[in-house]
């Protein structure tokens, strides 16, 4: 007997690692199918270490995919062409933790474009957008890191209450400068530094604020000057014309009475 299964013996471990192969071919099946049914068509997703990584980069995107995983933890968009952010854009990735928009057309930012994110995003890339401001709402409660570098900023006073609340980037914090600003003495300089050497960009807008409001008093007090003056030369003309209207009727004591009257009037 031991003679006949002497051969056959040594198959059992064989069969039972075919049989465990076999079967970690069909779970990894599934469960790529399951992984792949649920990636935006122009993405490609990938589950490293129970992480999953949607890479949606240089797709000619225009917008955000609607359809991202739930459990999406790493969200790569650079290199597309979106141009907006939407409110509420990624409120369903609440384990969410890294998202890159770096490199798109990007010109406006929602004010609840990051709602449902705030807790668990821990970088956020912005970089080389085309965003000149953003509402102050739009950052509120986030706690990541933020590159907001290669954007033409406008540096006013909502810039500046923006960015007193972010954590930004060290590694490109030099390179977020004003493209533009409220007194061009600051243009394309960093805009940290700027505010480091105690410019404050909220008092420009108050004396531009002061400015307006007098020029505006000024001109209604001019106007209604010309008002007052123009009502009494055509009073004085009206009442001429009719002196002269008195005069030229025939005498009588009662037009000597009216042309006494309006004679001291005038």
């Amino acid at each position: 007997m031991s003679i006949c299964m002497g051969p056959y013996w040594p198959m059992k471990p064989l069969l039972s690692a075919l049989s465990a192969l076999l079967w970690g071919v069909h779970f990894g099946i599934v469960f790529g199918s399951a992984l792949t049914s649920a990636c935006p068509k122009s993405c490609h997703c990938m589950d490293k270490n129970d992480l999953v990584v949607v890479q949606c980069m240089s797709r000619n995107l225009e917008k955000i995919p609607a359809d991202l995983p739930p459990d999406t933890v790493v969200l790569l968009l650079a290199f597309n062409r979106i141009t907006k952010i939407p409110k509420k854009a990624f409120k369903d990735l609440s384990r969410l933790q890294e998202l890159d928009l770096s490199n798109n057309a990007i010109e406006t930012v929602d004010a609840m474009a990051f709602q449902g994110v705030s807790d668990a995003l821990r970088f956020l890339d912005l970089s080389n957008n085309h965003i000149s401001s953003v509402p102050k709402e739009a950052f509120a409660k986030l706690q990541a890191k933020i590159s907001l570098s290669n954007n033409p900023w406008h540096c006013e006073c909502s810039l500046q209450e923006v960015l007193r609340e972010l954590r930004l980037d060290p590694e490109t914090v030099n390179e977020v400068s004003c493209h533009t600003a409220v007194d061009e003495e600051y243009a394309g300089k960093p805009v940290i530094q700027v505010l480091d050497s105690g410019i404050n960009f909220c008092n420009f807008h108050h004396k531009t604020t002061d400015v307006a409001m007098f020029v505006t008093m000024f001109s209604w007090f001019t106007m209604v000057i010309a008002y007052v003056i123009y009502y009494v030369r055509q009073n004085q003309e009206d009442t001429r014309r009719h002196l002269e209207y008195l005069k030229s009727l025939p005498s009588g004591s009662q037009n000597s009475k009216d042309f006494d009257t309006i004679s001291t009037v005038l």
